[in-house]
């Protein structure tokens, strides 16, 4: 058996979890010594009492890797250990930072320039709307949004980035076999299919419950540089996502609704407690300081300068302004051929990945 296969044996033993597992490590080594030391040996580390020690010493009794294996290969899902180069490195940040993950889809070096946008499973409208709005701008400047694939407004979150051809990844409370909700198995599909990846730190077949929900919400907050949230209530578990990433020290920004509806009142807590107030995605854009353009995610700072890929109206609106001078929209329509539509929708894509901003009297320049 290798190191690899014997971390997933792990993984698929009931109720030992990621902390046990990580001690079991850093006293043994590797994964195959936990496997084939005694019962005695294994409760003499600090948290493995003599039921975990039998159930590790008898794994073969309650785990199967090799078919777990065969099965994820047969769905084209990879099995990602902290060990291999795709491994999110921001996630060792948290103390309970997953063994491995399941991977439907990809993982980029570029999607660790994120965004968690989190709430409520029942929305309203208006926080539909503004999730929508709000996760499109923020996909399109080149962020990859995190979120949870449930109903409501983590929904909302991963539609609207692939509405924008942005990049998301879904964070699921259950194995990729279980996936759940399942009416949300056509969008995890679309997800999969080049616009990111479905992620489970659970094996294929695990049902979600209580414990894994609050499991997956510490990926999420671990994930990110920054946490949305868009619509909650008070007892809503987007707010332990938002404490789990302000302890990590991320940002947390809440967008406002009305004094009087429940739905917001989560919220509005996060406002009072010194999360940033959000009206627009630029709000966020601003405050993160350094924006990671679309295509050009993985260029260092000292690549800043350099264009980014654009669309094609993007980019023939950007290339028709002159280093330092002020260009009016009516000689950017002249000049690009473009209809005024065109060059006003381009402008202000322009204007929130930070590349130009605007003047008085409807003029714009370069950055």
């Amino acid at each position: 058996m290798t190191n690899r296969e014997a971390i997933l044996t792990l993984n698929l033993l009931p109720g030992i979890g990621p902390v046990r597992i990580t001690r079991l490590l850093e006293s043994f080594g590797r994964a195959e010594a936990v496997l084939t030391a005694g019962a005695n040996r294994l409760q003499r580390v600090d948290g493995i009492g003599p039921e975990t020690a039998k159930l590790i010493a008898g794994w073969e009794d309650h785990a199967d890797p090799f078919k777990e294996l065969q099965e994820a290969k047969e769905r084209g899902i990879a099995i990602v250990t902290q060990d291999d180069d795709s491994y999110p490195k921001h996630l060792l940040q948290a103390y309970d930072a997953p063994i491995l993950l399941y991977v439907w889809g990809e993982i980029l070096p570029r999607d660790k320039h994120a965004i968690s946008v989190v709430g409520s499973r029942r929305t309203t409208s208006y926080g539909v709307n503004a999730t929508k709005k709000l996760t499109y701008q923020l996909a399109h400047a080149g962020f990859t949004i995190v979120s949870g694939l449930a109903r409501g407004i983590d929904t909302a979150a991963h539609e609207a980035a692939l509405a924008a051809k942005g990049r998301t990844i879904a964070v699921i409370g259950s194995g990729l076999g279980k996936l759940y909700p399942p009416e949300n198995l056509l969008l995890a599909e679309k997800i999969a299919n080049g616009q990111g990846a479905v992620i489970s730190e659970f094996p294929l077949h695990r049902s979600p419950d209580k414990q894994t929900f609050p499991m997956r919400n510490r990926i999420v907050a671990a994930w990110c540089q920054a946490v949305l949230v868009t619509e909650c209530p008070a007892w809503s578990g987007s707010l332990i996502t938002a404490n789990l990433a302000s302890e990590y020290g991320k940002p947390i920004f809440a967008v406002p609704g009305q004094i009087d509806k429940p739905s917001s009142a989560g919220c509005h807590q996060l406002i009072r407690d010194g999360a940033t107030l959000v009206a627009d995605a630029s709000h966020i854009i601003d405050d993160m300081g350094e924006l990671p353009f679309s295509g050009r995610m993985d260029a260092g700072p000292e690549k800043a300068s350099e264009l980014p890929e654009l669309p094609t109206e993007e980019l023939a609106v950007y290339s028709a302004m002159g280093e330092g001078d002020e260009m009016p929209v009516d000689r950017l329509i002249q000049v690009t051929g473009l209809p005024s539509s065109a060059v006003t929708a381009a402008l202000l894509k322009l204007e929130l990945r930070r590349l130009i901003r605007p003047l008085p009297g409807f003029r714009f320049i370069k950055r």
